[in-house]
């Protein structure tokens, strides 16, 4: 049995105004996504709220298509928090071992289903608050959580796709995912914290792509101070 580490810390994030102007355009930004992208969905394969959040954690670093093709053996092998807790930590490793970074996500991994073995009868907290609290487990995995499991919108998921778009067009100039993501509460009417996430992912790999972006294609390009001329 795994002994405990310290839970990630992770301070209430701080709210911000903004301008009416600025409102207005995530409105419309947000309703060209839901044109381009209404089935957007969280794309980690899962059947309960624990297969979730391992699998956000895996995907830290990684691609979803490359935790999908790891975690069906995975789930296969650890049903539960308490198998997660238990299970031999070179096994667990080698079972997660293509997704990059494999000691660290074993080790967060054992020791949060162990908290949640013992704290929570096996089950994952539906509280932001509860959630930081598990090791290795921040915000953009708490968000994935409470907002894809539960239905709950405390925030928005900002990955390498909301951070990248959401600066091209102009929704944050920030860096860090905290502060876009303060600046994406900020603007955002809350009913589309949760899909928003999944709207620019879809986008990100459709359309705006990272190293060829295809403005001529994108129902965003008569908008987006990025967009690149045809």
């Amino acid at each position: 049995m795994p002994t405990r580490t310290k839970p990630t810390r992770t301070k209430p994030i701080r709210r911000t105004r903004a301008s009416a102007q600025q409102r207005a355009f995530a409105r419309l930004v947000t309703a060209r996504l839901r044109a381009a992208y209404p089935d957007a969905d969280c794309a980690l394969r899962h059947a309960n709220p624990l297969q979730l959040l391992i699998a956000t954690i895996l995907s830290a670093q990684c691609t979803d298509k490359r935790v999908n093709m790891v975690t069906p053996a995975l789930f296969a092998r650890y049903p539960d928090a308490d198998a997660f807790a238990r299970a031999d930590r070179a096994e667990l490793e080698s079972l997660i071992r293509s997704t990059g970074f494999y000691r660290n996500k074993a080790r967060n991994i054992q020791h949060a289903c162990l908290q949640l073995a013992s704290e929570f009868d096996g089950q994952v907290p539906d509280t932001m608050e509860a959630l930081v609290a598990l090791p290795g487990v921040a915000r953009k995995t708490a968000n994935v959580v409470l907002g894809v499991a539960y239905g709950k919108a405390e925030g928005v998921v900002v990955d390498t796709h909301v951070k990248r778009i959401s600066r091209l067009l102009g929704l944050t100039r920030q860096a860090t995912p905290e502060k876009i993501e303060i600046d994406l509460i900020a603007r955002l009417p809350r009913e589309d914290w949760i899909d928003y996430a999944h709207m620019v992912i879809g986008h990100g790999r459709a359309v705006c792509k990272a190293r060829r972006p295809l403005c001529a294609a994108c129902n965003l390009n008569d908008v987006c101070p990025s967009a690149r001329p045809a």
